[in-house]
């Protein structure tokens, strides 16, 4: 992962309550010494406090510029106040903070290193990680860790403190997260959801000074019970990212339809390949095995994770390639592919033809282009709009398009014919507006069948598939 670089951080503190401590936390908040290079913005969140706080929130913006504050109309928890102040934060980076003082603000330094340095997308700050600790509560602090070991077991992590406040993030990776949870479930939720994400995630000892119920904690046993709840309902969620990312998770639970997908274009490929929109490389893995490859894509975490699992391999590369952008598609000459390979991506590109134009622009004569689309907008639904797709192609659609670019088609057919039902059924009919893992597993069970269906099945499918190449100069003009 490139060391990135930072420029603000956001500290979010919910507070219901907290006319007592509120205004020596901010205080603490703004003396604490931040890396290098980092200014700071402070979002307050009044979650319908009924004493004094809104009014100590009111002083502190009006002394500060770089405070703001906001009121909810009435008390939700302290998970609606974190998403409150999650969607108005604007920093590069995001620390929570509690208003109670029991976290010390010295060691936000600690807390951002790994992802100042590019190793981490988020940090925990664990209460149990070898630092001098005020001794509370035996039921709490047993209550806690059981909870942090479920929350390991379901989500394979190996976390010492699930529960701590204080949490460390990069801001786009947690403003791109659906949260939904309004109490204390926030905490298992966004554990959750950062490793269906595979968020680089890492934990730092941090300073602790808990408070007693008698001075105010706000935790309890009920709190408790319900949070082994989320921990269960959010490891299974389907809403954890954005429906498109979802969807090529499911698929990864695929490598047999996977590999019908390579299967159906591979005589087609040559020993030098491209491919656009390489995602999360479901079908990159196989690629690569043909000789110099390129994977591209619009997302940096997306080519940070290729570069992570394949890097190593001296003829693999990333890069990255916006499809709506012109001059990135001169980055190609220079790689001088003899295929460019597109699998269920020009669909989300509203100017297609640009697409094509620029490809013909750029590749050597004789490269080969292979694209899969989804096929008959008889069958669009609202998962296509979902997942960002801005059609499905009609018959001869996207040949005439190849061939207005310039290039000669070479064939065309129909791919995943039986799946035309089970589109049907479970987005027509159903209405789903995603796609599940446990459904791309059965999907992943019945796909030799299905690939048999494929050539008896006397109908359209549910992609279509065409092949075309750039023509040579010399014979073009020699015809004319």
């Amino acid at each position: 992962m490139n060391k990135p670089r930072f420029g603000k951080l956001s500290i979010l503190i919910p507070v219901y309550n907290e006319q007592a401590t509120l205004a020596r936390c901010v205080t603490r908040v703004l003396e604490a010494a931040l890396p290098q290079g980092l200014t700071r913005e402070i979002l307050i969140v009044d979650d319908g406090s009924t004493d004094q706080t809104w009014h100590v929130c009111e002083r502190l913006a009006m002394d500060r510029t770089d405070v703001r504050v906001f009121k909810q109309a009435n008390n939700q928890g302290k998970g609606a106040a974190l998403r409150r102040a999650i969607r108005e934060s604007t920093g590069d980076l995001v620390i929570f903070q509690d208003a109670d003082l029991e976290y010390d603000p010295s060691d936000y330094g600690r807390l951002l290193r790994p992802i100042l340095d590019g190793r981490a997308d988020a940090v925990y700050g664990s209460r149990f990680a070898g630092e001098e600790r005020k001794v509370l509560y035996f039921w709490h602090t047993a209550g806690n860790r059981l909870l942090t070991l479920l929350a390991n077991m379901l989500n394979d992590t190996n976390l010492s403190d699930m529960e701590t406040c204080y949490k460390a993030f990069v801001g786009e990776k947690l403003r791109s997260i659906p949260l939904v949870s309004n109490r204390f479930g926030i905490e298992p939720e966004i554990t959750a959801k950062i490793a269906r994400n595979r968020l680089n995630l890492y934990e730092v000892p941090i300073q602790y000074n808990g408070r007693t119920y008698e001075e105010g904690k706000k935790i309890g046993w009920k709190d408790g019970l319900a949070a082994l709840w989320f921990i269960v309902r959010f490891r299974f969620s389907s809403n954890y990212a954005d429906p498109g990312k979802i969807a090529l998770d499911a698929l990864e639970q695929a490598p047999r339809f996977n590999r019908w997908m390579y299967d159906s274009i591979r005589p087609h490929l040559g020993s030098r390949i491209v491919e656009l929109g390489a995602g999360r490389g479901n079908l990159s893995r196989l690629l690569k095995l043909h000789g110099p490859f390129l994977a591209t894509d619009y997302r940096a975490d997306y080519l940070d994770e290729l570069e992570d699992r394949w890097g190593h391999n001296d003829a693999f590369r990333v890069a990255t390639l916006d499809m709506t952008r012109s001059e990135e598609f001169e980055q190609l000459r220079g790689f001088a592919p003899d295929t460019v390979v597109c699998m269920n991506v020009l669909e989300h590109i509203e100017d297609d033809q640009a697409v094509l134009n620029h490809l013909h622009r750029v590749l050597p004569d004789q490269a080969r282009v292979v694209f899969l689309v989804p096929f008959n907008p008889k069958l669009t639904s609202e998962f296509d709009w979902q997942i960002g797709h801005f059609r499905r192609y009609q018959t001869g659609e996207l040949e005439e398009k190849m061939t207005r670019a310039g290039f000669d088609v070479e064939r065309q057919f129909y791919f995943n014919k039986a799946g035309v039902f089970a589109w049907w059924f479970g987005n027509r009919l159903c209405r789903q507006r995603t796609i599940t893992s446990w459904q791309l597993r059965i999907y992943n069970a019945l796909t030799p069948v299905f690939r048999l269906l494929d050539h008896f099945l006397p109908m359209k499918g549910l992609s279509t598939i065409v092949v075309a190449r750039k023509p040579n100069v010399i014979h073009l003009r020699q015809a004319a």
